[in-house]
C-alpha cells in the first residue's frame, strides 16, 4: 500500500482539529477534560470504533478506548494488535484562548494544546480514516487509547497504559515531531517530588524574630536542589505555594520539583539525594517526598526494527525520521520500558509546547498523516 495515493484534505483536518483545540482541557480540570473526550469518542464511533469509557479516579478524568473495525470476528482484541496512545489534557488552563486563540497564519497554526498533543492524535484518525476511504484494511487490529493525565506524569493511568499495551504488539504514539523531523527510540527517566516545609508563625511586624519562615525554608532549598543540577541529571523546582497573610510569617511553604536522568541509575542517584535533603535554616522542618516516575526507556532491537519499518515508508514519501531518545518523557517511557516496540515522536511538527506560542507548522500535516497510515497499514 503506497500512502502517496491517500486522499487527504489539509482544511478538512484543520477544521476537525480546530475543535478539538478550542475544547480547552488542562489536566486538572477533569470536567473539561471530559469534554475533549466526548468530541473524541464521537469522531471515533462515527469511523464505527466500538467505544468504552473508563471511568477516571484520584481528581481526574477517565480515558476512552476505542477498537476499529476489523475482519477478524469475535470479541476482544483477535490476537496482538497496534496500540495508538495519545494523550487529551494539556498544560493550559482554561481561558488561555483569550490570549492563545486558534490562528492560522504564515503555513502555521496556533491553539492551546495543537502541538502537544492534540494534533498528533487528530492526524492518527484522520490516517485511519483515510484508509477506510480507500478500502484499506490493516493487517493487525487497531486500538486507541486517550489518556487524561500524561501531563502530570499519568498517575492515575498507568495501570491503564501497561495493562492496554501488554495486549498489542506495537505501540504507536503522536507526540510532536523532534525539531528535525525526527522521531522518538527512547526517553529519558523522570520523577516527581512534592516538597514541603514548615516553619512557626509569628506576628511579621510585632514579633517577627519569633517566627520561622517556611517560605525562607523553601527558598533555600530551591536554590540547592537547582544546583545539584549535572550533565547526568537535572533538577527543577516549579508550582510554589506558601503563608496566607504577609503580617504572617509563614508555617507551610510547598512546591514541586522534578529531576531527569538519561540513565536510570543517574535517576536512581538523583531521588536518593532527593529523599536526604535535611533542613537547611534552624527550627523548621523539611522533606521531598517521590512521587511519580517514568522509567527510563532504552532503544531495542525491537523498537529499532519498528523505526526502520517507519523510516522506510517515511523515505518514500521524500523525508527522514532520525531516531533519538529525548527527554520530556511521554506514555512510551512505559510501553519501551515493558519491551513492547513502541514509536514515539509521530505527531507535527512546530514550535512553543507548554507556551503562549505553541503552533504547528502545517507543512507536517500530510507527510505524518501519510506516515501513519502507511505504518498502520502495513505493520504485521
Amino acid at each position: 500500500m503506497d500512502p502517496r495515493g491517500l486522499d487527504f484534505d489539509l482544511d478538512t483536518i484543520l477544521a476537525g482539529l480546530r475543535t478539538w483545540v478550542e475544547c480547552e482541557s488542562p489536566t486538572h480540570d477533569a470536567a473539561a477534560v471530559e469534554r475533549a473526550m466526548d468530541l473524541a469518542a464521537r469522531d471515533l464511533a462515527l469511523m464505527g470504533a466500538a467505544i468504552e469509557r473508563i471511568p477516571g479516579r484520584m481528581g481526574y478524568a477517565g480515558c476512552v478506548r476505542a477498537r476499529l473495525p476489523h475482519r477478524h470476528p469475535g470479541p476482544g482484541i483477535p490476537g496482538p494488535g497496534i496500540l495508538v496512545m495519545g494523550h487529551l489534557d494539556t498544560v493550559h488552563p482554561i481561558g488561555t484562548l483569550a490570549a492563545l486563540p486558534w490562528r492560522r497564519e504564515g503555513g502555521k497554526c496556533w491553539g492551546p494544546g495543537v502541538m502537544d498533543m492534540k494534533g498528533g492524535n487528530y492526524i492518527a484518525l484522520e490516517a485511519l480514516r483515510g484508509l477506510a476511504r480507500a478500502g484499506v484494511e490493516t493487517n493487525l487490529p487497531v486500538t486507541v487509547l486517550l489518556t487524561p493525565d500524561e501531563e502530570v506524569g499519568s498517575p492515575s493511568t498507568r495501570d491503564i497504559i501497561e495493562a492496554e499495551a501488554a495486549r498489542h504488539r506495537y505501540v504507536l504514539v503522536p507526540e510532536p515531531s523532534r525539531p528535525d523531523g525526527g522521531v522518538v527510540t527512547g526517553r529519558y527517566a523522570i520523577a516527581r517530588f512534592r516538597l514541603e516545609a514548615v516553619g512557626r508563625p509569628s506576628h511579621a511586624g510585632a514579633r517577627l524574630a519569633d517566627g520561622r519562615s517556611a517560605i525562607s525554608e523553601m527558598a533555600r532549598q530551591i536554590l540547592a536542589i537547582e544546583a545539584m543540577t549535572t550533565a547526568d541529571a537535572t533538577f527543577s523546582v516549579g508550582v510554589l505555594r506558601g503563608g496566607e497573610w504577609v503580617n504572617c510569617v509563614a508555617t507551610t511553604c510547598t512546591a514541586q520539583a522534578l529531576t531527569m536522568a538519561k540513565r536510570q541509575a543517574d535517576l536512581d542517584r538523583a531521588v536518593a539525594a532527593m529523599e536526604a535533603l535535611k533542613p537547611l535554616g534552624e527550627g523548621v522542618q523539611f522533606r521531598a517526598t517521590k512521587t511519580v516516575v517514568r522509567p527510563v526507556w532504552e532503544p531495542d532491537g525491537a523498537t529499532m526494527a519498528l523505526w526502520e519499518r517507519a523510516s522506510k515508508i517515511a523515505t518514500g514519501l521524500g523525508f527522514a525520521i532520525p531516531p533519538q531518545s529525548s527527554g520530556g518523557g511521554s506514555d512510551a517511557n512505559f510501553t519501551g520500558a515493558m519491551g513492547i516496540p513502541s514509536l514515539d515522536g509521530l505527531g507535527l511538527g512546530g514550535a512553543g509546547p507548554h507556551t503562549l506560542d505553541e503552533h504547528i507548522d502545517e507543512a507536517t500535516i500530510l507527510p505524518r498523516t501519510r506516515l501513519m497510515a502507511g505504518l498502520l497499514a502495513t505493520l504485521d
